[in-house]
């Protein structure tokens, strides 16, 4: 009798798709340095895995909306931040004041130091005297890595507002490049072979694509019903596909397991 062994759990992670109207609707992608092990030499947005220090109680006293949301959407909402802010220079914050962070949040020595967990990003935002905005950050979709190998993530998408005042930069370890581009014009690098741009991320551009503005994009994922996404992996003569749920969303959407990297 052959033991059937279970999938590896998918790991927590998020990401974000911080937008500007510049006039019209753009996201910012960054560049993964192409030695990276999760989608190395990909153009992604700013994310990564939830840490355990995410989940730090100690946060109730430096994030807004923190009283509003669960233990898993706080925890979620301050790996995002902490991503964006590691990859892209950018923070969702506000000084206690009220006032704005300013141009250049960190030198790059502390945004690295976060990344390698040598500082831990908690104690950056106390000595910024700055609060993190967990309402910023909404929730735009949900992917779950089917079973297809050692490496899964249930990856939480979400959407914010870029702030006026800062100016985002690749940090040049896991982020060799940055750029600000509309939805259409990243899947047209994706589809001239100018960048990689894998299927969850040319999904969720398509439909953030659907979107007139920044304003418009939030406002379509705050009334747009929340509907996790594992897509199915069906066996097919030609080889196996991956099949999206008609009802998420996308309409209808399948993709050979070759083209989904």
């Amino acid at each position: 009798m052959t033991d059937v062994q279970a999938p590896p759990r998918a790991v927590p992670a998020a990401t974000v798709m911080l937008l500007r109207d510049n006039p019209t609707l753009e996201v910012l992608m960054v560049l993964r340095h192409d030695k990276t092990r999760t989608h190395g030499g990909a153009l992604v947005f700013p994310g990564g895995k939830s840490h355990d220090e995410d989940h730090d109680p100690d946060w109730a006293d430096h994030a807004e909306g923190w009283a509003e949301l669960d233990d898993e959407q706080r925890g979620l909402r301050i790996a995002a931040v902490r991503e964006v802010f590691e990859e892209a220079g950018v923070l969702l914050a506000r000084r206690r004041d009220g006032t704005p962070i300013g141009a250049e949040v960190c030198p790059m020595d502390t945004r690295n130091a976060v990344d390698a967990g040598e500082v831990r990003f908690l104690d950056v935002i106390r000595d910024l005297d700055a609060r993190i905005d967990l309402n910023a950050v909404v929730q735009f979709a949900r992917w779950i890595t089917p079973a297809l190998g050692a490496h899964r993530f249930d990856t939480w998408f979400y959407l914010a507002r870029a702030p006026e005042d800062q100016v985002a930069a690749c940090d040049g370890r896991e982020t060799v490049d940055l750029e600000w581009v509309t939805p259409e014009g990243a899947l047209q690098l994706w589809r001239a072979g100018e960048r990689r741009v894998v299927f969850p991320t040319r999904t969720n551009l398509g439909l953030l694509g659907e979107a007139a503005n920044a304003a418009d994009a939030i406002e379509r994922a705050l009334n747009r019903p929340f509907i996790s996404v594992q897509p199915r992996v069906e066996e097919r003569p030609e080889g196996r596909w991956l099949v999206v749920p008609s009802d998420a969303g996308y309409g209808p959407l399948e993709v050979p397991v070759a083209q989904a990297g």
